[in-house]
This record gives C-alpha cells, sequence and structure tokens, in this order.
C-alpha cells in the first residue's frame, strides 16, 4: 500500500502518533510519504520505505501572511501523482482535512480519484475547530472525508455533538511501543536529580495553557510538606516562563528541574515515581500511557479521555481539574504507601500492554484502510 501521511512535525501527540504509526506501517512493507512544512522530530534516523516530501511556503511580499494550507495541498496533489498513493491520511483537522479534499477536487478534474482518511486528535475539535471561524471549516472537512477516526470515546462523541455530525467515526486509540517504554533501573539518572533519595515527579507536555503546568508546582509545593520530592519538567512552550516564575516565588527553583525538550523519554520516566498531568482538555493522554508504559502511577484531571486511559484506584487517581490540594493528597498517599504504589506501578505496565500496545492498534489502522480502500 502506498500512504500518504499528514501532520504536524512538532513534539505535539499528533504528530508523535503520526510519525510512530507511518514508521510501524513501513516495517510492515508499506510505502509511506510524510507530506509537511518540517521533518517530523521522531523521524530522526533513516527509515526504510519512508520519504518525506517537504511543502514549500511562498515568501511573495504581497500576501502579509504564509499560506501554508494553499501550498499544502499543491504538494499533496503532486505527491498523489507521481508516487501513484492509495490514500492520503491526515492527522488534526486543520488545515490538513480541507488541504487534502481540495486536492481530490483538483484530482476529480483529471478524472482521477484518492480516499482521504483525518484523524483527530484533540483541540482541532474541542478548541481550535469551535471558533466561528474555523467551525464551518472544519465540519465540512470532516463529513467530506472517505473515513474518520477519533483516538478516544470521548473525542468522537464531543465531535458529534459539537458539530451535529451525522457521519460513522472509528475510535482507534493512541499506541505505544512497549519494549521502547519500559520499567529499567537508570540510578545514575535518580542520583543525579535526586541525591538525597527524594521522590521524583515528572511533567510533560508542551507547556501550553490547557496543560496547566503550573499546577504541577503547586502540587510539589504540597507534597514536599510531607516527603521530599523533586520536579522534573520535560518540554517547552509559552508557560515555561511563567513556571519558573513560579518556582522562584514558592522558593522551589533547586526542586523544580526544567530539562526543556528531550527525546530519551523512556530513561526520564523509569528514574521518575509518579506521573503528573493536571490538564484542563486532554482527548486522550499519550504521555501519560507512556508513563504508564515504564509503570508510573499517574495522577491526572478527570477531564476528557483521561478516564478511559487511567482508571481511579487501581492504575492512577484522577481529581477535577484544578483542584491541586486533591492531586497532591493522591500523590502523597502513593509515596508514603509501598504496598499501593507497587501494586499501581505494576498494573500501570500491564494496561499498557493489554490494551494500548502497537502490535495490537496498528493492525485496526490497516483494516481501517482497507475498508475505506474498498467502499
Amino acid at each position: 500500500m502506498r500512504i500518504g501521511i499528514t501532520c504536524y512535525p512538532t513534539y505535539g501527540g499528533s504528530g508523535v502518533v503520526a510519525t510512530e504509526l507511518g514508521k510501524e506501517l513501513a516495517s510492515k512493507g508499506h510505502q509511506i510519504h510524510f507530506i509537511s512544512y518540517a521533518l517530523p522530530h521522531r523521524l530522526a534516523h533513516f527509515v526504510e520505505n519512508i520519504y518525506f516530501h517537504e511543502v514549500e511556503i511562498s515568501s511573495y511580499p504581497l500576501f502579509e501572511h504564509q499560506l501554508y494550507g494553499l501550498s499544502l495541498s499543491s504538494k499533496m496533489l503532486e505527491v498523489i501523482e507521481y508516487e501513484n498513493l492509495d490514500l492520503i491520511h491526515v492527522h488534526y483537522a486543520i488545515p490538513h482535512a480541507a488541504s487534502a479534499y481540495l486536492a481530490k477536487q483538483m484530482l476529480k478534474k483529471q478524472s482521477k480519484d484518492i480516499k482521504i482518511i483525518t484523524t483527530l486528535h484533540g483541540t482541532d475539535i474541542t478548541l481550535v475547530g469551535l471558533e466561528p471561524s474555523f467551525l464551518p471549516l472544519v465540519k465540512f472537512s470532516i463529513e467530506e472525508s472517505d473515513g474518520v477516526t477519533a483516538v478516544s470515546r470521548f473525542l468522537k462523541e464531543k465531535t458529534i455533538t459539537n458539530y451535529h455530525i451525522d457521519k460513522e467515526i472509528e475510535v482507534i486509540t493512541n499506541f505505544i511501543d512497549i519494549e521502547k517504554y519500559k520499567p529499567v533501573c537508570h540510578e545514575e539518572f535518580k542520583k543525579h536529580i535526586a541525591p538525597n533519595n527524594e521522590k521524583i515527579l515528572v511533567h510533560v507536555s508542551n507547556f501550553r495553557r490547557v496543560k496547566r503546568v503550573p499546577d504541577t508546582i503547586r502540587i510539589l509545593e504540597l507534597v514536599k510538606k510531607e516527603i521530599p520530592a523533586k520536579l522534573l519538567l520535560v518540554g517547552d512552550g509559552p508557560d515555561r516562563s511563567e513556571c519558573e516564575r513560579l518556582a522562584r516565588e514558592l522558593q522551589l527553583e533547586k526542586d523544580v528541574i526544567f530539562l526543556g525538550k528531550q527525546d530519551g523519554l523512556a530513561e526520564i520516566l523509569s528514574a521518575s515515581d509518579v506521573f503528573l498531568m493536571p490538564s484542563q482538555s486532554e482527548s486522550f493522554g499519550l504521555s501519560a500511557l507512556e508513563a504508564m508504559s515504564c509503570g508510573l502511577p499517574v495522577v491526572s484531571s478527570s477531564v476528557g479521555g483521561l478516564p478511559e486511559l487511567i482508571l481511579h484506584n487501581e492504575v492512577g487517581f484522577i481529581a477535577e481539574f484544578g483542584d491541586v490540594e486533591r492531586m497532591s493528597k493522591y500523590t502523597i498517599e502513593l509515596l508514603q504507601n509501598e504496598k499501593k504504589y507497587n501494586s499501581f506501578s505494576k498494573k500501570s505496565r500491564e494496561r499498557a500492554v493489554k490494551y494500548f500496545e502497537k502490535d495490537k492498534i496498528v493492525p485496526q489502522y490497516l483494516a481501517y484502510y482497507e475498508k475505506i480502500l474498498n467502499s
């Protein structure tokens, strides 16, 4: 099968899932063509059967703003024609689904066709897409896609409700490489971060407002009143400066360690004790799944698709978003109760392996591709 994949090439969950899916499909012999404005960051090394096509964006002075959506349509058309693609799989609705639709219409003028599958990941539906200027376009693009998938039941239901869509949406969850993300002892790293055997809390995100990263620092403040602890913050984004200021204000600058963007997430997670995810919105929670696969209990908010992933009082704890006090109590309870902690840790790993392992999820995408191609 010849498949075109378009995603945002950044550190966000949608780009990570799209890239890992492409790599898995390529390993099974399918020809994968990534089409984006930059090389996805998870494609750091050569992978057989994977090709990259860069979207060139015009800088003509007349255009005050770059025309990425239109440039993407043109590049999609070019790749579809010259590489003889069977389908285009776009991740994140805006503008990828609209660009794919435009490419499909241009092909029809040449009496050719291409199947479009759109995977919805979260904020394209729950946040950005709900803006009045985007809502009609997102609705149209979804309805005109040949197939639509969502990463959680929550997101499927939210899409149908918000956009009044009368279209079948397949739920195919995010997945994990359980051999890459697994519990491993990293004593040297742990000693470097916590030389006095402090407990290590960890959070990974793109530091946007919706992730509520400052809440992790407030959780640490309350946890430290009971237990010596450190907080690792992995990632970067618009809220980092505010987080650094808050850490200094609470006199926690020595206990909050900003690691920035990191590729060695598995090693960092394996050296930590509890994963914090106090998000205001989260359609699935890929970074929480990565932590669970490394044997970390997760303390999170009860929003979006997180309750589908994190079974409360079994693999972790969930609380109302913004309830820093409750989340800190849950964290303290885990860290002070070794038997409960070990049980949660074991069940976190087991749940990741049983339900979200890549060899269970990727075949679902392949089956869906076949279904759409044969429809």
